[in-house]
């Protein structure tokens, strides 16, 4: 048959047999309305920069022992969103079928300051799926939203919610990188890595950070609000998801992984225990009466290992390309 690469931008998804609502997305676009809903705005090539801090698990057999090392991480990144032609069908048994409509997106993060062969080190890729998902009856829940997200260290997630949009207040409210007791919430483990006057091995050297401020490691959320500054917000479309249930919803979600990253008999090596997340969408216009749109987010992963649970936490302000 010989070699022949695959095109997929012809390729629309269609019910094949025995579909109880059909047509779902052609009927909106006939209404004047959009089929992804508030993932919309979505749609297109975003970039910008950020802020990552990763608690990662060290070996406690290496001299002197310790179990952790935080890494720091001053980040670029690119987010493409293209959407799913034609309608996503749903087979239900307790209900009828639904449709559901999306974006896939590839996710590319770089740090800015180790460079590999000259050019920024890339340290995480994300190929993933957007859905919007209609109201239901079984389970009684509004409309929703997941992300379908996959890690190449070894981690799938599911994570669902709820999306906000209007003439919203856009505030960040604080995030902390404290580790706590497994299923413990308040009982916080203090670690001298997060003190950057405090001299250590196990962080991220000070050289490969130039930018990095001791206000952004006890709240990386700030990088996002110096990131609307001298920016007049028009419009907000906010998604909250998780991968455990959020009420309401009552939604699904939850994260899987690789037996390595569970370990055995002493405990996990590093599981992807639980992922929330907020995307705020706005449209603004700069100090200079330019108008754009911000896609912003702040995201935490509680990695488990050693008897704690080590939040993971990253932010980004993107700004949308124009095409």
């Amino acid at each position: 048959m010989g070699n022949k690469s695959l095109d997929f931008d012809d390729f629309v998804i269609e019910p094949v047999s025995g579909a109880i609502t059909q047509g779902a997305r052609v009927t909106a676009m006939a209404a004047g309305q959009d089929p992804l809903g508030p993932l919309a705005k979505l749609r297109g090539t975003w970039k910008g920069s950020g802020f990552n801090q990763i608690w990662r698990p060290f070996n406690l057999q290496v001299q002197p022992p310790q179990d952790r090392f935080l890494e720091l991480n001053e980040t670029q990144e690119t987010l493409q969103f293209v959407e799913i032609e034609g309608d996503i069908p749903n087979r239900g048994l307790l209900q009828v079928d639904i449709n559901l409509h999306g974006l896939t997106y590839p996710q590319r993060i770089n740090d800015v300051n180790v460079l590999t062969n000259g050019k920024p080190t890339g340290i995480h890729i994300e190929p993933g799926i957007w859905i919007r998902i209609p109201a239901t009856s079984n389970p009684q829940d509004p409309e929703t939203v997941a992300r379908l997200a996959n890690i190449p260290h070894g981690t799938s997630l599911v994570s669902q919610g709820t999306a906000k949009a209007g003439t919203l207040p856009l505030t960040f409210p604080s995030v902390d990188i404290t580790p706590f007791f497994i299923g413990q919430p308040g009982n916080l483990v203090h670690f001298p890595e997060t003190k950057l006057n405090t001299a250590t091995n196990f962080r991220t050297p000070a050289h490969d950070i130039p930018h990095v401020t001791q206000q952004m490691v006890d709240n990386p959320n700030i990088v996002l609000a110096a990131g609307i500054a001298g920016k007049t917000i028009k419009s907000i479309t906010q998604l909250t998801i998780s991968t455990i249930d959020l009420n309401p919803p009552a939604s699904g979600g939850g994260t899987s992984n690789i037996a390595f990253l569970s370990g055995a008999g002493g405990g996990p090596n590093a599981q992807s225990a639980q992922m929330d997340a907020t995307f705020w969408i706005s449209d603004f216009v700069d100090a200079h009466g330019k108008s754009g749109q911000l896609l912003q987010y702040s995201q935490r992963v509680l990695l488990n290992f050693n008897t704690l649970s080590w939040p993971h936490v990253s932010v980004a302000t993107l700004v949308k390309e124009h095409t």
